[in-house]
């Protein structure tokens, strides 16, 4: 019977070996340690709360949230790694009830055997139900499981508000360009666990490109140049050679060259919204061309009017961001070569309308107050009082109805007490806005001027 298990063993290690020398490049990549990590020096840092966790081996349940590629599943691999836990990993696409059963089952066992804590990492966590996140919970708040959730999704929007009060919420950002390149040299070039043995190089043209346009998503640059290797073929010199046109093929995106004096991608497009701010509509439409005839990505060039509808136009032409995002959607409908004409539209439309960057200081100016003086208490009359109970605790009791009261206005408290008086928006004289201080300063006067009686 030993020499059963020892096969059975033996068995499964050498078909862990091969699964592992077979897997795709971006998982053999995948970084084993807290220093092989590429990116997130926000969260793993070494001063950093998560590194202490993972290294002194007292993490507690988190969840990750990011965009695909950004590491969410290797930091688990890596805590898997580095832990004396028993670590387990289920898919929410796949798994259901009957699955976490098992794995609670046996994280009991394991806690009260041999006093062994289970980590339980959910990928895609935001694919669970409602039922099957409240199944968690109990056995979060206990102890009897670790959890570590990773989701592409707000996980405020889309995780159990129980199970998030009970995890620290950690956002991976994209990867640098630095770091993504960096992986890409080391996994054209390491012959241990990179794709050495091949005999490639990668252009330097090539490298740029990639590490650029992967936006952030090292999954997809390993992706890139490991079919690049594995569908090039070699060259006088024996050699694969990846160059900038085997890149552009193997992710199916064209490289933004903008002219031969060396302008980038990001100076054309730091010009071509500084030129729609800048009320410039000939200037605007000259850089959109440019990026057009570079092959640039028409969401992306959409995407970018939308920001400066808003952060640029703002309230004093509200119409600014209405035809943006129309334009938006419309290029995702109709696509190139007609999306061009969409864009120019809303570029122009952009360019030409007053400015105002009111809207957007008030949102840093709000922010600016949060951070520094915290969840101040809401008055107690604008608090919900709809929930059983709420009557006895004040909630909601003086409320003044605003359209009860002559312009659908009245003077009550709205900011909290502390910051009464306090201004974060103000009205420009362009545009809506002209308009907007009007109304806003006619019916403060009037309210004023007949107190508070109302319409009845």
């Amino acid at each position: 019977m030993n020499n059963n298990k020892e096969f059975t063993d033996l068995f499964e290690y050498m078909r862990s070996s091969n699964m592992e020398k077979e897997a795709p490049l971006a998982a053999r990549m995948r970084p084993r340690s807290l220093d092989e990590v590429a990116g997130q020096e926000h969260i793993i840092g070494k001063d950093k709360l998560l590194y202490r966790a993972i290294r002194a081996d007292k993490i507690s349940s988190v969840i990750f949230y990011g965009p695909p590629g950004t590491g969410k599943t290797t930091l688990a691999r890596v805590i898997a790694n580095t832990t004396s836990a028993e670590f387990t990993q289920i898919n929410a696409t796949v798994a259901g009830k009957k699955d976490m059963e098992e794995v609670v089952a046996k994280a009991k066992e394991l806690q009260g055997m041999y006093g062994k804590r289970t980590i339980l990492f959910i990928d895609e966590i935001h694919r669970f139900n409602k039922g099957q996140q409240d199944y968690l919970l109990p056995f979060v708040e206990d102890g009897t499981v670790i959890l570590i959730g990773a989701t592409t999704e707000n996980p405020y929007f889309e995780v159990n508000g129980a199970l998030i009060s009970r995890s620290i919420i950690f956002e991976l950002k994209p990867i640098s360009r630095e770091a993504v390149r960096g992986l890409l040299e080391k996994a054209v070039y390491d012959s241990e666990r990179g794709m050495g043995a091949y005999d490639a190089v990668i252009e330097e043209e090539a490298l740029e490109f990639l590490a650029d346009i992967s936006g952030g998503d090292a999954r997809q640059a390993l992706n890139a140049v490991e079919l690049a290797i594995m569908t090039t073929g070699r060259g006088e010199d024996g050699k694969i050679h990846i160059t900038l046109d085997v890149a552009q093929e193997c992710i199916q995106k064209r490289a933004v060259r903008y002219d031969k004096n060396g302008d980038n991608h990001y100076d054309t497009v730091s010009a071509f919204i500084k030129s729609m701010r800048g009320s410039a509509p000939d200037a605007a439409v000259y850089y959109l061309a440019r990026m057009l005839n570079a092959g640039e990505s028409v969401t992306f060039i959409a995407r970018r009017i939308m920001i400066c509808a808003s952060e640029d136009v703002g309230n004093a032409d509200p119409n600014a961001l209405i035809v943006a995002v129309n334009a938006s959607l419309a290029v995702e409908r109709v696509g190139m070569p007609e999306a061009q004409i969409i864009l120019s539209q809303a570029a122009v439309y952009v360019a030409c309308a007053p400015k105002s960057n009111a809207c957007c200081s008030a949102v840093f100016k709000a922010l600016e107050e949060v951070e520094c003086s915290g969840n101040l208490p809401i008055p107690a009359h604008l608090r919900d009082a709809h929930y059983k109970g709420a009557e006895k605790l004040g909630r909601g009791t003086g409320y003044k109805y605003a359209h009860d009261y002559p312009n659908h206005y009245v003077e009550q408290q709205y900011l909290p007490y502390e910051l009464d008086g306090k201004e974060f928006y103000r009205p420009t004289g362009n545009g809506y806005e002209v308009k907007i201080k009007e109304h806003m300063k006619r019916i403060r006067q009037e309210a004023l001027l007949h107190g508070n009686q109302t319409l009845k």
